[in-house]
Protein backbone atom coordinates (compact mmCIF):
# COMPACT_ATOMS: atom_id res chain seq x y z
CA UNK A 1 0.00 0.00 0.00
CA UNK A 2 2.93 2.21 0.69
CA UNK A 3 6.01 2.81 -0.83
CA UNK A 4 7.92 2.67 2.49
CA UNK A 5 7.48 0.05 5.28
CA UNK A 6 5.73 2.35 7.71
CA UNK A 7 1.89 1.49 8.14
CA UNK A 8 -0.18 4.08 6.78
CA UNK A 9 -1.08 6.26 10.06
CA UNK A 10 -5.70 6.67 10.49
CA UNK A 11 -7.40 8.75 12.61
CA UNK A 12 -10.71 8.30 13.39
CA UNK A 13 -13.41 10.24 14.15
CA UNK A 14 -16.77 9.66 15.19
CA UNK A 15 -18.89 10.55 18.04
CA UNK A 16 -19.87 7.02 18.83
CA UNK A 17 -17.63 5.25 20.64
CA UNK A 18 -18.87 1.70 19.56
CA UNK A 19 -18.69 3.00 15.72
CA UNK A 20 -15.06 3.76 16.52
CA UNK A 21 -14.32 0.17 18.38
CA UNK A 22 -16.19 -1.38 15.45
CA UNK A 23 -13.37 0.53 12.98
CA UNK A 24 -10.81 -0.12 14.49
CA UNK A 25 -11.24 -3.80 14.66
CA UNK A 26 -11.71 -3.69 10.86
CA UNK A 27 -9.21 -1.72 9.71
CA UNK A 28 -6.34 -3.04 12.12
CA UNK A 29 -6.71 -6.53 10.78
CA UNK A 30 -5.62 -4.97 7.50
CA UNK A 31 -1.87 -5.27 6.59
CA UNK A 32 -0.34 -1.46 6.00
CA UNK A 33 -2.88 0.61 8.36
CA UNK A 34 -2.48 1.61 12.10
CA UNK A 35 -5.04 3.68 13.91
CA UNK A 36 -3.16 6.10 15.53
CA UNK A 37 -6.12 7.57 17.38
CA UNK A 38 -9.70 8.00 17.93
CA UNK A 39 -11.64 11.38 18.74
CA UNK A 40 -15.51 11.79 19.16
CA UNK A 41 -15.37 15.73 18.42
CA UNK A 42 -13.97 18.71 16.63
CA UNK A 43 -11.99 19.68 19.39
CA UNK A 44 -10.35 16.05 20.23
CA UNK A 45 -9.83 15.59 16.29
CA UNK A 46 -7.91 18.66 15.82
CA UNK A 47 -5.81 18.26 18.71
CA UNK A 48 -4.92 14.71 17.95
CA UNK A 49 -4.15 15.74 14.07
CA UNK A 50 -1.33 18.05 15.76
CA UNK A 51 -0.19 15.83 17.96
CA UNK A 52 0.08 12.44 15.55
CA UNK A 53 0.12 13.84 12.09
CA UNK A 54 -2.00 11.15 10.74
CA UNK A 55 -2.15 10.43 6.81
CA UNK A 56 -5.42 9.89 6.55
CA UNK A 57 -8.76 10.99 8.98
CA UNK A 58 -11.64 9.09 8.40
CA UNK A 59 -14.20 11.34 9.46
CA UNK A 60 -18.73 11.14 10.22
CA UNK A 61 -20.55 13.24 8.88
CA UNK A 62 -23.64 13.93 10.96
CA UNK A 63 -21.69 14.28 14.21
CA UNK A 64 -23.06 16.44 17.76
CA UNK A 65 -21.14 19.99 17.46
CA UNK A 66 -19.28 20.72 14.22
CA UNK A 67 -20.42 18.46 11.87
CA UNK A 68 -17.80 16.43 9.36
CA UNK A 69 -18.33 18.37 6.65
CA UNK A 70 -17.39 21.99 8.22
CA UNK A 71 -14.52 19.58 10.33
CA UNK A 72 -13.29 18.75 6.92
CA UNK A 73 -13.15 22.02 5.77
CA UNK A 74 -10.96 23.06 9.11
CA UNK A 75 -8.42 20.29 8.19
CA UNK A 76 -8.22 21.57 4.96
CA UNK A 77 -7.07 24.51 5.81
CA UNK A 78 -4.95 23.84 8.81
CA UNK A 79 -3.39 20.15 7.71
CA UNK A 80 -3.58 19.87 4.11
CA UNK A 81 -1.22 17.38 3.57
CA UNK A 82 -3.88 15.17 5.62
CA UNK A 83 -6.14 13.24 3.65
CA UNK A 84 -9.73 13.37 5.09
CA UNK A 85 -12.44 10.70 3.67
CA UNK A 86 -15.61 11.09 5.23
CA UNK A 87 -17.70 7.99 6.23
CA UNK A 88 -21.76 8.54 6.39
CA UNK A 89 -25.05 6.79 6.20
CA UNK A 90 -26.54 9.48 3.95
CA UNK A 91 -26.26 8.68 0.02
CA UNK A 92 -27.50 12.14 -0.69
CA UNK A 93 -24.74 14.04 -3.64
CA UNK A 94 -25.29 17.18 -1.54
CA UNK A 95 -23.80 16.04 1.46
CA UNK A 96 -21.35 14.61 -0.98
CA UNK A 97 -20.23 17.52 -2.93
CA UNK A 98 -20.29 20.16 0.25
CA UNK A 99 -17.76 17.20 1.76
CA UNK A 100 -15.84 17.59 -1.72
CA UNK A 101 -16.20 21.07 -1.82
CA UNK A 102 -14.80 21.28 1.66
CA UNK A 103 -11.63 19.56 1.28
CA UNK A 104 -12.73 15.68 1.32
CA UNK A 105 -10.78 13.08 -1.13
CA UNK A 106 -14.16 10.80 -0.90
CA UNK A 107 -17.33 9.91 0.65
CA UNK A 108 -17.92 6.15 1.85
CA UNK A 109 -21.35 4.76 3.10
CA UNK A 110 -20.85 3.45 6.45
CA UNK A 111 -23.19 0.37 5.17
CA UNK A 112 -20.51 -0.25 2.55
CA UNK A 113 -18.39 -3.98 2.94
CA UNK A 114 -15.44 -3.51 5.07
CA UNK A 115 -13.56 -4.02 2.24
CA UNK A 116 -14.97 -1.27 0.21
CA UNK A 117 -13.92 0.49 3.43
CA UNK A 118 -10.60 -0.40 3.08
CA UNK A 119 -10.01 0.19 -1.09
CA UNK A 120 -11.66 3.94 -0.26
CA UNK A 121 -8.84 3.89 2.28
CA UNK A 122 -6.18 2.65 0.18
CA UNK A 123 -7.19 5.02 -2.70
CA UNK A 124 -7.38 8.23 -1.24
CA UNK A 125 -3.82 7.45 0.09
CA UNK A 126 -2.42 7.02 -3.06
CA UNK A 127 -3.76 10.51 -4.05
CA UNK A 128 -6.80 9.45 -5.84
CA UNK A 129 -10.93 9.93 -5.10
CA UNK A 130 -13.07 7.28 -3.99
CA UNK A 131 -17.33 7.53 -3.87
CA UNK A 132 -18.93 4.55 -2.73
CA UNK A 133 -21.21 2.62 -5.18
CA UNK A 134 -23.82 4.84 -7.32
CA UNK A 135 -22.70 7.84 -6.11
CA UNK A 136 -19.14 8.18 -8.01
CA UNK A 137 -21.55 8.18 -11.15
CA UNK A 138 -23.82 11.25 -9.96
CA UNK A 139 -20.44 13.09 -8.69
CA UNK A 140 -19.38 13.19 -12.05
CA UNK A 141 -22.38 14.22 -13.59
CA UNK A 142 -22.71 17.26 -11.09
CA UNK A 143 -19.19 17.86 -11.25
CA UNK A 144 -19.34 18.19 -15.44
CA UNK A 145 -21.90 21.26 -15.06
CA UNK A 146 -19.83 22.91 -12.78
CA UNK A 147 -16.65 25.14 -13.62
CA UNK A 148 -13.41 24.16 -11.77
CA UNK A 149 -12.75 27.20 -10.10
CA UNK A 150 -16.10 26.50 -8.30
CA UNK A 151 -14.60 23.40 -6.97
CA UNK A 152 -12.70 24.83 -4.57
CA UNK A 153 -12.47 25.24 -0.91
CA UNK A 154 -12.50 29.03 0.66
CA UNK A 155 -9.33 28.87 1.81
CA UNK A 156 -7.69 27.68 -1.73
CA UNK A 157 -10.02 30.74 -3.17
CA UNK A 158 -7.94 32.72 -0.83
CA UNK A 159 -4.63 31.52 -1.41
CA UNK A 160 -5.33 32.04 -5.94
CA UNK A 161 -6.28 35.60 -5.06
CA UNK A 162 -3.13 35.81 -3.20
CA UNK A 163 -1.35 34.72 -5.95
CA UNK A 164 -2.89 37.41 -8.61
CA UNK A 165 -1.83 39.85 -6.16
CA UNK A 166 1.84 38.56 -6.70
CA UNK A 167 2.42 37.73 -3.24
CA UNK A 168 4.85 34.55 -2.11
CA UNK A 169 4.51 31.67 -0.61
CA UNK A 170 6.10 33.36 2.61
CA UNK A 171 4.14 36.42 2.37
CA UNK A 172 0.99 34.34 1.98
CA UNK A 173 1.67 32.36 4.87
CA UNK A 174 2.20 35.71 7.12
CA UNK A 175 -0.73 37.10 6.32
CA UNK A 176 -2.62 34.43 6.20
CA UNK A 177 -1.01 32.88 9.73
CA UNK A 178 -0.38 29.86 8.23
CA UNK A 179 3.01 27.83 7.42
CA UNK A 180 5.07 27.85 4.36
CA UNK A 181 4.35 24.26 3.73
CA UNK A 182 1.01 24.64 4.54
CA UNK A 183 0.50 27.84 1.44
CA UNK A 184 2.75 25.02 -0.51
CA UNK A 185 0.80 22.01 0.46
CA UNK A 186 -2.29 24.46 -1.00
CA UNK A 187 -0.38 24.98 -4.11
CA UNK A 188 -0.23 21.80 -5.25
CA UNK A 189 -3.88 21.07 -4.49
CA UNK A 190 -4.98 24.06 -6.68
CA UNK A 191 -2.56 22.67 -9.61
CA UNK A 192 -4.53 19.12 -9.04
CA UNK A 193 -7.97 20.40 -8.42
CA UNK A 194 -7.53 23.05 -12.03
CA UNK A 195 -5.58 20.51 -13.79
CA UNK A 196 -2.68 23.05 -14.11
CA UNK A 197 1.12 22.10 -14.72
CA UNK A 198 3.31 24.80 -13.68
CA UNK A 199 3.63 27.87 -11.58
CA UNK A 200 3.56 29.96 -14.35
CA UNK A 201 -0.08 28.71 -15.50
CA UNK A 202 -1.38 28.92 -12.17
CA UNK A 203 -0.66 32.48 -11.47
CA UNK A 204 -2.02 33.61 -15.20
CA UNK A 205 -5.27 31.75 -13.92
CA UNK A 206 -5.71 33.13 -10.75
CA UNK A 207 -4.85 36.64 -12.52
CA UNK A 208 -7.85 35.99 -14.71
CA UNK A 209 -9.70 34.82 -11.90
CA UNK A 210 -9.04 37.06 -9.52
CA UNK A 211 -12.49 37.92 -7.02
CA UNK A 212 -13.64 41.46 -7.29
CA UNK A 213 -13.44 43.96 -4.40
Amino acid sequence: MNDTAQPARLLLVDDHPLVRDGLRARLEAVAGLQVAGEAGNADEAIALAAALDPDLVLMDVGMAGMNGIALAGLFHERFPAIRVLMLSMHDNVEYVTQAVRAGASGYVLKDSPSMEIVRAIEAVLAGQTWFSAGLGVRMIQASAKEAPIERLTPRERDILDALAQGLSSKQIAQRAGLSVRTVETHRLNLKRKLDIEGQAELIKFAVENRRKG
